[in-house]
């Protein structure tokens, strides 16, 4: 059966050219990761520079009202929101810490040592536990109601992406050949491996719906996967390079996707076509959707042209969406 796009839909594409985008400066390197709270008043971003910063996007792109997180003494790879709680953040750097930020005082609040590269992160969505991945392919399970490590898991593989499914009792991951591997939680016992792509899976998201997961590799493609059975959905075939970054919109109807080429891609869901791209200036590392707007925020590895010093990390990040 054919799918009818609905008028509001429609209505929603036919906009998308007339949006308008804003620059966000503040790091002095390249932006690694940018997420949005679970209520969208904030934005926070963590870059190269070893900080980490939140923002009042829709207020201004000042960066002297927002708040720089200090704290870290190497690269911040990855951050994530706690889904219950508008307030607190953690980043996962390189420092071999999990730092967790009070938003409204720009503090850190409890520092975790990983013992090791910290590359990869995310909050389950009750909020009890956070999963952080380093360079070792060790991954470690945080409880957030002693800030202690309750577990440590060992891969064979290597593990670029986690995440837990809506309902939690699911916990993925994605490997350097291509496959995705599903294991029950908390036992972290393996159940199931979905051979995906047929080189390198950096990145997955899950649908806000519950009925997708997205993932994207070193093969271009972005798959779409149906989270009851497991088998692929449809591919979205739109970029040239590999994927390095995507995001669903809040209402499940979007998918986007970024890499080395330079243009964002917007696809619907539900038929794999692009309805719009959005230029960018260099290699794009992370993009996130607004939890209830179309507003999308992305960074990448862009530069500027300084006198006497040529080429330097521009540390910016942009947000597509805005009104005209």
């Amino acid at each position: 059966m054919q799918f009818q796009r609905p008028q509001q839909l429609e209505k929603t594409i036919a906009g998308f050219p007339s949006l308008k985008t804003r620059e966000y400066k503040a790091h002095k390197a390249s932006v690694h990761t940018v997420g949005w709270n679970s209520d969208g008043r904030r934005l926070a971003s963590g870059s190269v520079d070893k900080t980490a910063r939140i923002w009042t996007p829709e207020r201004t792109s000042d960066p002297r009202h927002s708040q720089e997180l200090r704290g870290h003494t190497d690269s911040v790879d990855q951050l994530r929101w706690d889904p219950t709680h508008p307030d607190h953040l953690a980043t996962a750097s390189c420092d071999r810490t999990v730092r967790i930020w009070d938003a409204r005082s720009g503090k850190s609040i409890h520092t975790i040592d990983t013992g090791g590269q910290n590359i990869n992160i995310s909050w389950s969505p009750d909020g009890q536990n956070i999963a952080v991945g380093n360079k070792e392919d060790v991954i470690s399970i945080i409880d957030t109601r002693t800030f202690q490590i309750a577990k440590k898991t060992q891969f064979r593989v290597e593990v670029n992406e986690i995440g837990w499914n809506p309902q939690g009792n699911l916990f993925f991951l994605t490997t350097g050949q291509g496959h995705i591997k599903v294991l029950e939680y908390p036992s972290m016992n393996e159940i199931h491996t979905m051979e995906a792509h047929t080189s390198n899976c950096y990145c997955l998201e899950f649908d806000p719906r519950g009925r997708y997961l997205a993932t994207g590799s070193a093969d271009a493609l972005v798959n779409l996967w149906d989270m009851e059975e497991f088998h692929n959905v449809r591919s979205f075939g739109v970029l040239d390079w590999p994927i390095r970054t995507i995001s669903f919109s809040f209402d499940g109807q979007f998918l986007v996707s970024a890499s080395e080429d330079l243009s964002i891609d917007i696809s619907l869901v539900e038929t794999g076509e692009s309805v719009h791209k959005i230029d960018c200036f260099a290699a794009m590392n992370t993009v996130a959707w607004h939890p209830s707007k179309y507003l999308l925020a992305y960074a990448g590895d862009e530069t500027d042209m300084v006198p006497g010093r040529g080429s330097v990390m521009a540390g910016n990040l942009r947000i597509f969406g805005f009104s005209p």
